[in-house]
């Protein structure tokens, strides 16, 4: 794909406090459950372009990046455009150590054009250890280390300006009292 978008990672400013950034916008980052699942509420159809997989070394990643997850030889890389009826909402980037990808877990480095929530919150043993909230220019960022059966990956989502995030009226507080 030839088009550009965020540089990624590059100038993230991570909020100390969810207080920090507005509710509206809260509500959407620190969604507990599949925010492609989310996504498709307010779409007909999300699909994902991959722009770079491959295995990476630990040199490669960030301080902050390589500091949220063990010492490995290699970590599996995947960034990609999450789309809403073809318009650009997400970039996405996971970190997976290789340790991570042993058993069924291995079929990480082969999502293609599969959203990674489809994987994460189709029935595996799945956990989240946090999720930070942040800033890259006008964008809304969050990051999570989740556990599959207890090992470790880092995602980074980048919420872009098309991304119904944007929207106050799609908050679910909002729906719902709208609904009533």
């Amino acid at each position: 794909m030839s088009e550009s978008y965020v540089p990624f990672p590059d100038a993230i400013h991570w909020f100390d406090y969810a207080s920090d950034v507005p509710p509206e916008v809260v509500d959407w980052l620190l969604e507990m459950g599949s925010m492609t699942r989310r996504f498709e509420q307010h779409c007909a159809k999300v699909s994902v372009t991959p722009q770079r997989e491959c295995f990476v070394s630990r040199a490669e990643l960030t301080p902050e990046e390589a500091e949220q997850l063990p010492e490995s030889e290699r970590y599996w890389l995947r960034e990609i455009v999450l789309f809403g009826d073809d318009v650009p909402w997400l970039l996405g980037r996971t970190i997976i150590p290789l340790e991570t990808l042993t058993g069924p877990e291995n079929a990480l480095v082969d999502l293609g054009t599969l959203p990674l929530g489809r994987y994460l919150f189709g029935g595996n043993a799945l956990s989240r250890d946090y999720i930070h909230l942040g800033q890259q220019a006008q964008h809304w960022v969050r990051r999570s280390r989740l556990r599959l059966s207890d090992k470790p990956l880092l995602l980074t989502e980048i919420f872009l300006p098309a991304s119904p995030v944007y929207d106050a009226s799609n908050t679910k507080d909002l729906k719902s009292t709208t609904e009533q």
